[in-house]
């Protein structure tokens, strides 16, 4: 056991082989009551020693563990667990007396709806082995983090994350971590959040930035987001403000997100970015976001990229009928180019094709985590019909994007040019290299 000292109390973490890892640390105590839709307020302080050394609850979430026949638990985390402060980070350190190390702190997908820091495929060991203090943040989801309530901040999920990044600010010094080199990734909705907080957070807050399969371009107008309040409103039977909403149980607004599946967003006369895949999405055009990310300025150094096939994760476990090309344009690439069009950028696809479901699934949407995080050998992973597929996935290809995460945490610099640049992560299968790859 290994006690260290955050400015809210001491917290025990847990020594496992190459790091240690502290769980469920606190950074905001909005949980109970009306101060769930409110900005985030500063942990609770505790006396003695907090125990740190189990992953602790999540934040209220609908189940999404199952994409039709395709289980991505992994991914996506063991649900909804119950229990207070679940806003908070898990801290993965190489060595708390260490100091200097890069810090590297990750925001988790899921649709803006579901996800956690207790999904084993992003769990971050692996980077802790390999020197870096790795933190992962909880947010609030669904109608807690994203839903537009007059009398409450909007973006409040992204409110938090820029929370955690303060948290990090003043305590990550004490897990060995310098809180002069941040490197803030997300993928999916975490990428699009990343997004968000790039042209957002104050300078100095963070210092890199990573954006996995995520959107520039991806945030609600905020007609969009109130017609999604007055349709979860009449579900509830209860007024369309912070007040009424306040009064409602964590569980009764989980059991009702799935009435405004699939919402219809164009009725605004606007286009959906997100194609009715989520009800929720950051809102631009308003106070914390005044614009979408790909639109504003931001003097963050960034990455950012996606997979050749996204949009077959939405199709082929269930046997849609949808176009995956055109979601993965639609979803993920098109408002990526955009992004990394409006800045000084590096840019990369991955395309390394998964043979689960007799080939079909390809290179989709999350596919590239356990390369990232260095957890292909998961065995949840594996499978005919998992994520990553029946065969032995190619061990070198998760030691060079691992390896080059941390090259650009590290330096700034993954290794080759910037934007239009493209370095294409295949494993050795990708076709012929096209004008303008590094």
């Amino acid at each position: 056991m290994t006690t260290v000292r955050t400015k809210a109390g001491a917290v025990r973490g847990l020594r496992l082989p190459g790091h240690t890892v502290f769980h469920g640390i606190p950074y905001a105590s909005n949980t109970l009551d009306r101060t769930r839709f409110s900005a985030p307020l500063p942990p609770r302080r505790w006396d003695g020693v907090r125990d740190a050394t189990v992953p602790g609850p999540t934040a209220p979430a609908p189940e999404r563990g199952r994409f039709g026949e395709l289980d991505m638990t992994p991914v996506i985390g063991p649900g909804w667990i119950r229990g207070e402060d679940y806003l908070a980070v898990t801290v993965r350190t190489p060595d708390p007396s260490a100091s200097g190390l890069p810090v590297m702190v990750f925001v988790h997908g899921g649709g803006f709806l579901a996800g956690s820091s207790r999904a084993a495929a992003t769990n971050g060991s692996g980077f802790a082995r390999n020197g870096v203090v790795l933190v992962s943040v909880n947010y609030r989801l669904g109608a807690h983090g994203w839903l537009r309530l007059p009398g409450a901040p909007d973006n409040r999920g992204l409110l938090d994350v820029l929370a955690a990044l303060e948290w990090v600010q003043d305590n990550i010094s004490a897990f060995g971590g310098d809180p002069g080199n941040v490197t803030l990734f997300g993928e999916s909705a975490g990428a699009t959040i990343v997004g968000g907080a790039v042209v957002t957070a104050p300078d100095g807050l963070f210092h890199r930035a990573i954006s996995q399969s995520g959107s520039g371009l991806g945030a609600f107008s905020t007609a969009q987001a109130e017609l999604v309040t007055a349709a979860l409103a009449a579900e509830l039977g209860v007024g369309a403000d912070v007040g009424s909403f306040a009064e409602i149980s964590d569980e009764r607004i989980v059991a009702a997100l799935p009435s405004i599946a699939g919402i219809d967003l164009t009725v605004t006369g606007e286009a959906d970015p997100l194609l009715r895949l989520t009800p929720f999405s950051l809102v631009a055009g308003t106070e914390t976001l005044p614009t979408q990310p790909a639109h504003a300025e931001s003097t963050v150094d960034l990455m950012l990229g996606t997979n050749s096939d996204e949009g077959n994760l939405y199709v082929v476990p269930n046997d849609g009928d949808a176009d995956p090309a055109a979601l993965t344009e639609g979803l993920f690439a098109a408002g990526t180019r955009k992004f990394a069009e409006s800045r000084p950028s590096y840019h990369y696809e991955f395309a390394w094709r998964s043979a689960a479901f007799e080939g079909r699934l390809g290179a989709a949407h999350a596919t590239e985590l356990p390369f990232v995080f260095d957890t292909t050998d998961i065995p949840e992973l594996r499978g005919p019909k998992a994520l990553l597929g029946p065969d032995e996935p190619p061990r070198e290809l998760a030691t060079l994007m691992h390896g080059t995460w941390i090259r650009f945490a590290e330096t700034g610099d993954p290794g080759w040019a910037r934007y239009p640049a493209t370095r294409r992560f295949s494993g050795g299968s990708s076709p012929a290299p096209e004008r303008g790859e590094a």
